[in-house]
């Protein structure tokens, strides 16, 4: 009786002590959701990835396959680090450095993005091909349009779909003016400005035509960035560009060939083959990165807002992106709310 009861009280204590584990990282992982700054970014901050083998080959040679999906923005949640800008920055900062690695395949489904951060990938894609000297053979899916093609210039050999939607040059930025709303219920704005442009894309007036005019210069500043860049890396004429294909409209992947935004056609399998056949490395086994497990992302995982236990269906925002008011956005104007 005596051993029974001993027995009973030792799977009390583990029951209790389970409980107080799981209570305590819950704890934490709420904590680590409020701490801010500093200790977020140390949670956040990733070790070395690992590989995940996609096609095994005979040899030690490595083809990293790196995606970009999405919108491209610095606001966008990563799964790695801190947005999604940096995720794709860490792989490819890996794939420079790693001397196993002899190509990589950009894949880009993607609608484009904001500017800045579109301009941030467009350049550190470039650095893996011309400082390390490794192919990157881009390779579009449904879209890869506006930003999502500004990235993929930086490629060695960009390989569409036909039926990829790309192209897309041009720059949009919309702000809602809801003036007339106010007016009909009564509210009336109040605004103190240090100068005359400090509220020019606000929504509770018209806009003058010298701010118009400043806009639409900062738009065709931004806009001579992309024509130049894809004028420069696909060797064609910056004027014919301008006066033709590159005013924003979009263009499937055929076209695209035609039009010589693109080297060729095929699928990620396709793309998989011209990278082992620019890096002289038939045998190369296909790889992908992903974070190493770590106990900081479990406790950051339990204090975000996708373990709270919250549902939420969100129909638009799974149609179409999220765009801020006063960004620069490289997009189809169809993304445009």
């Amino acid at each position: 009786m005596s051993n029974k009861r001993s027995g009973c009280l030792w799977v009390a204590l583990g029951v209790v002590l389970c409980i107080s584990l799981l209570m305590n990282v819950v704890l934490v992982g709420g904590r680590s959701k409020t701490m801010g700054g500093e200790l977020q970014s140390k949670l956040r901050k990733p070790d070395r990835l690992e590989e995940r083998v996609l096609r095994s080959g005979a040899d030690k040679d490595r083809i990293v396959v790196i995606p970009v999906r999405g919108l491209i923005s610095s606001s966008v949640s990563g799964r790695i680090s801190a947005s999604m800008v940096e995720d794709i920055k860490l792989q490819l900062r890996q794939a420079q450095e790693d001397a196993k690695v002899k190509a990589v395949v950009l894949a880009i489904d993607s609608p484009g993005g904001e500017v800045t951060a579109s301009d941030i990938l467009y350049k550190a894609v470039r650095r893996v091909r011309d400082v390390s000297k490794k192919p990157v053979v881009v390779s579009m899916g449904s879209m890869a349009t506006s930003g999502g093609y500004y990235t993929a210039c930086g490629g060695s050999y960009l390989m569409a779909h036909p039926t990829t939607f790309t192209g897309s040059i041009g720059v949009i930025i919309q702000s809602l003016r809801y003036n007339d709303l106010l007016n009909k219920i009564g509210v009336v704005p109040q605004t103190f400005k240090s100068g005359a442009f400090k509220d020019m894309l606000s929504g509770t007036r018209e806009m003058t035509p010298e701010e118009k005019a400043y806009i639409q210069a900062l738009v065709m500043q931004t806009y001579g960035v992309f024509v130049g860049v894809v004028a420069r890396e696909r060797h064609l004429d910056e004027g014919q560009l301008r006066s033709g294909i590159a005013d924003g409209r979009v263009v499937s992947g055929t076209d695209a060939l035609q039009a010589k935004l693109v080297d060729g056609l095929g699928e990620i399998e396709d793309a998989y083959r011209k990278a082992k056949e620019l890096a002289k490395t038939p045998d190369a086994t296909i790889v992908a990165y992903e974070a190493q497990f770590s106990w900081s992302r479990i406790f950051q995982y339990l204090g975000s807002e996708e373990s709270s236990g919250k549902v939420e269906i969100n129909v638009t925002q799974k149609l179409l992106p999220t765009l801020e008011p006063g960004r620069a956005y490289w997009l189809p104007g169809f993304y445009a709310p």
